[in-house]
């Protein structure tokens, strides 16, 4: 058995309250960001010395939410009245500093992160101060032949709604617990992440999604020294008397994941929670099964093995034993989707 295969669950021991604790810290997660004013649409009479804001946004929500929080400071700071009055925020359009035009469907977690993919930036250690990310603000002519929606908080809505659903169906095979949602409470969703509201936004979502990490409803014993938590659901061990949790993250049919390239398409398939032969299925399983260049088989000896990849879950560097079950559980985004983003190690001699 594979050194993926042989130890314990983490999920296992995954209570409900320690499933809240990791979903709050996922919520809680914010990415700094710098927004520079285009200097040649900047209006006569501008502060130019003043025309680049710095923020901390959460990693939950999307570009249209900080738009007015932005213009406050353009309208206090930079611009005069009569150039504040005249700003149309529908004409405004980001762009990254490598040039790329910003989606604004993407949570702001995920811009951040495939920008660091994309400019093959390790993220920073905990103690190291993370880079900001680098955004040209422009306040006119917007391209709208290559953004995919129109830039605005109602456009930027529907596609998370849309996301929210697409996801709902990957988990149980349908979309009933999403559609069965009175309106109040689907807004009540979108309000949650306006708001930056961890509990209005779980209140409703809670309903959608996995109850807990595990498959059992509370902890059970440690494993015996010869048994394999990893081989078969915590409640499917013969010596437990506890009931399988049928909401729990290993009874849903599929964990809804994508993968980001650098530069490259967006990967999705169906993740089942357990493989065929009732291994549970792990990061290093979904990474080289999609990346088998980029990643070795698990528990391959890593002996003269360099890195030549490396996977951004929320922007944490992940481990391969880390469960796809725990992780739909516990580190997916707002709209229920695990991203997971693969950096290059462009010294590996393959590069």
């Amino acid at each position: 058995m594979t050194s993926y295969t042989t130890r314990h669950a983490p999920s296992a021991f995954t209570t409900p309250a320690s499933t809240a604790l990791f979903r709050r810290l996922t919520w809680e997660g914010t990415v700094p960001i710098e927004v520079r004013v285009d200097p040649k649409e900047l209006p006569a009479n501008s502060d130019r010395g003043l025309e680049c804001y710095y923020l901390q946004a959460a990693r939950v929500s999307y570009l249209p939410l900080i738009v007015p929080e932005i213009r406050r400071f353009l309208t206090d700071v930079v611009f005069d009245d009569a150039a504040a009055r005249a700003l149309k925020e529908e004409d405004w359009w980001f762009e990254a500093d490598d040039g790329a035009l910003l989606k604004w469907h993407w949570p702001i977690g995920l811009i951040y992160d495939y920008h660091t993919i994309a400019s093959s930036i390790r993220p920073a250690a905990p103690s190291q101060q993370a880079a900001p990310l680098r955004l040209t603000l422009h306040l006119a002519s917007p391209p709208t032949d290559k953004l995919l929606l129109s830039p605005s908080a109602e456009a930027c809505k529907q596609a998370f709604m849309g996301q929210m659903k697409e996801a709902d169906f990957l988990r149980w095979g349908n979309t009933k617990r999403m559609t069965g949602l009175r309106k109040a409470e689907q807004d009540g969703l979108w309000e949650g992440i306006k708001e930056h509201n961890f509990d209005e936004y779980w209140r409703v979502a809670a309903k959608v999604t996995p109850t807990t990490a595990a498959s059992r409803s509370y902890s059970p014993p440690p494993p015996s020294a010869t048994g394999s938590l990893h081989t078969r659901p915590p409640s499917a061990d013969p010596g437990s008397s506890g009931q399988p949790d049928k909401d729990g993250a290993f009874n849903v049919r599929s964990v809804p994941v994508r993968i980001y390239l650098p530069d490259g398409p967006v990967l999705q398939d169906l993740v089942p929670p357990m493989l065929d032969d009732g291994i549970v299925h792990t990061l290093a399983h979904f990474l080289y099964t999609h990346l088998p260049l980029l990643f070795p088989p698990p528990g391959a000896s890593t002996v003269g093995h360099r890195e030549l990849a490396y996977p951004l879950v929320q922007g944490v560097p992940v481990p391969g034993e880390a469960e796809m079950a725990w992780l739909g559980a516990c580190m997916a985004g707002a709209d229920g989707w695990v991203n997971v983003c693969v950096g290059l190690v462009r010294d590996s001699p393959r590069f």
